[in-house]
C-alpha cells in the first residue's frame, strides 16, 4: 500500500474513534457486521498469521459490494483503534454525527476507487 492511502486510513480511523462513530474490531466482530451489511468499509492487516484468519474476509466484502483495505501492520491497526493489543481487522460500522470525520470518510472511500481503478 502507498504510504500516503496508509496514512489516509490510520487518520480516518483515528477521527472517527475520537468523535463517537463506531468501529467494530477482531476478525469475528469484522465478519459479523460484513454479514449483517452494517460494514462502511473494513480494514485488515496484512501480517496476520496464519493467513486463513483473515482470507474470507475480501471475499465477503466483495460479494456484499462493501470496500476494503489492506495495512501493512497488525500493530498499528490495533493502536489507531485504541488497543493495547494487535488487530487482525477493522469495520466501520458508523462515521459518526462529526462532519470532519465524514469528510475523511468520504475522501478515503475515492482514493480507495481510484487506486482500485490504477491497479
Amino acid at each position: 500500500m502507498a504510504g500516503k492511502l496508509e496514512s489516509q486510513v490510520y487518520d480516518t480511523l483515528e477521527k472517527i474513534r475520537e468523535t463517537g462513530g463506531v468501529l467494530k474490531k477482531g476478525t469475528n466482530e469484522v465478519t459479523k457486521t460484513i454479514e449483517n451489511g452494517s460494514a462502511k468499509l473494513v480494514i485488515i492487516a496484512d501480517d496476520v498469521q496464519p493467513k486463513e484468519i483473515t482470507m474470507h474476509i475480501p471475499v465477503l466484502c466483495k460479494n456484499k459490494n462493501i470496500p476494503f483495505v489492506n495495512v501493512p501492520l497488525k500493530q498499528d491497526l490495533g493502536r489507531v483503534a485504541g488497543l493495547n493489543i494487535s488487530c487482525a481487522g477493522i469495520s466501520i460500522s458508523n462515521v459518526g454525527a462529526n462532519p470532519e470525520a465524514k469528510k475523511l470518510f468520504l475522501e478515503l472511500i475515492e482514493s480507495l476507487k481510484s487506486s482500485k481503478k490504477s491497479e
